[in-house]
Order: structure tokens, then C-alpha cells, then sequence
């Protein structure tokens, strides 16, 4: 018999690390501060500060109708960099196999946990559960990396006019989506990297069953009977007080 109750706590613990950056990831997309730039025409932009996302520009106006005003970004707009584009897709496909790989993790745990039949593909579903969490950490680093290389190097952007902004800012730095996108692609290296180390031990019955006390072997223990003391078969032994008393 298999038993697998203790043998997964670790990827118990990487389900969770999992699933957490599974909502880091989708949390990063929402963000518009992956890159932030710092503009020296105040006229506008009242903050000196836009957050460019890759899904939207924002920054803080006292001159325009609203205090925040963002855009949003396209896919297909001619002005976005190759790097925000490959973003919009890597990061939506991160998301989906975000998701399958926590659903292949959990289904792996259960039948750890609770399943009793086939339990010759627990290993192929552990296998599967490490291998989407790290493509999902790839298609997160890859977009990550090329956009943080993209503010390091101070790279351009050509807006349109109503956006009002302008095309090269005084100086750029890395957004904090960023770094909660790099947060999530470690954990989620390190969860695939557990659930492909998952490794499930065979125990014998036989032998589990024999060091068992309810299972034998038993030794019956029973007090003789009084034709055997009566024949000499069990030999007493005098009590030192009555002894000392007698002499």
C-alpha cells in the first residue's frame, strides 16, 4: 500500500506560493507604473511625474477636466514599442497558465491528500503542475526584463498629441510593477522547481502491520491452572517477612 500523506507538505507550500503569485501576476498587468517619467514642462503634467503602464499613461493635471488622466494603449497602435506590445501578450498568457497550473497543482495534492485510485499518475500530474508554473514564470521574466532594460537605457516613446506627453522625458526610472512582476516570476520558479523535486515513498504493509500491537504477533499470557500447582509445576518463593518471623 502507498502511503503519500507526509510525503507533500512541501508542495503544499508551493501550491500557496503559487497561487499567490498567480495574483501577483495579474496585479502586475493592472499596474500603470511600470516605467515612470519624470518631465521638466510642469504646464500640463501639474506632478512633473507620469506612470506609463502597458496598458495606459497616466499622470496628475490641474489644468485639464479631471485631476488623473490616463490613455489607454493598444495593441495595435502604431506608436507602441515592440516591448510593450510582447508585454500585453506574455503577460495575458502568464495569466492563463497561471491558472492551469494551479488547477493541475491542486488536482495533484488531492490525490496525495484523499485520492486512493490511480496513483501511477501522481507523478505525471505533479510533472505537469511544475512545468506550467515555470513557463508562467518565463512569460512573466521575459517582458519584465526587456521593459526594465528599456528604462535603464532611457528609451523613447512617440505619444500621440492628446496625450500630452512628450516623446523623451528628462530622466525615467523602474516602476514598482516591475518589481512585484519579478516578486511573482521567483515564486513561481521556486513552486515549479518543488512540485518537479516531489518524490512519493512505498511502504510495506506487511511490516507496517507486524510492528503493530493490533496486528500480531500476540503472546498469550494466561495464569496456570491448579492441576499445574498442584503437580509442582510452578515452584513459589517464600516471603522474607514470614521467614524472618519464624526464626
Amino acid at each position: 500500500m502507498l502511503y503519500l500523506a507526509n510525503t507533500a507538505h512541501w508542495q503544499f507550500l508551493a501550491l500557496i506560493a503559487g497561487f499567490l503569485a498567480w495574483i501577483l501576476t495579474m496585479t502586475t498587468i493592472g499596474l500603470n507604473d511600470w516605467r515612470l517619467w519624470e518631465v521638466d514642462d510642469v504646464s500640463v503634467i501639474s506632478s512633473g511625474v507620469a506612470w506609463v503602464g502597458i496598458w495606459r499613461a497616466c499622470f496628475h493635471s490641474h489644468v485639464l477636466p479631471r485631476m488623473e488622466n490616463c490613455w489607454s494603449i493598444g495593441i495595435s497602435d502604431t506608436f507602441v514599442p515592440i516591448e510593450i506590445s510582447v508585454a500585453q501578450v506574455m503577460m495575458m498568457m502568464a495569466v492563463i497558465s497561471g491558472l492551469a497550473g494551479n488547477i493541475i497543482a491542486a488536482v495533484a495534492m488531492r490525490m496525495v491528500y484523499f485520492s486512493v485510485k490511480n496513483r501511477r499518475s501522481i507523478r505525471l500530474a505533479f510533472v505537469a503542475g511544475g512545468l506550467l508554473y515555470l513557463l508562467t514564470a518565463t512569460l512573466c521574466l521575459v517582458p519584465l526584463v526587456w521593459n526594465m532594460t528599456s528604462v535603464l537605457n532611457n528609451r523613447t516613446i512617440d505619444f500621440p498629441p492628446e496625450f500630452h506627453l512628450p516623446a523623451a522625458p528628462v530622466s525615467q526610472k523602474v516602476g514598482s510593477a516591475i518589481g512585484v512582476g519579478i516578486c511573482s516570476s521567483v515564486l513561481l520558479l521556486i513552486s515549479g522547481l518543488v512540485f518537479l523535486c516531489y518524490r512519493y515513498v512505498w511502504h510495506d504493509v506487511i511490516s507496517e502491520a507486524s510492528r503493530d500491537p493490533l496486528h500480531g504477533p500476540w503472546t498469550v499470557t494466561t495464569l496456570p491452572h491448579n492441576s499445574e500447582l498442584s503437580n509442582g509445576n510452578i515452584q513459589g518463593v517464600d516471603n522474607p517477612a514470614f521467614t524472618n518471623e519464624n526464626n
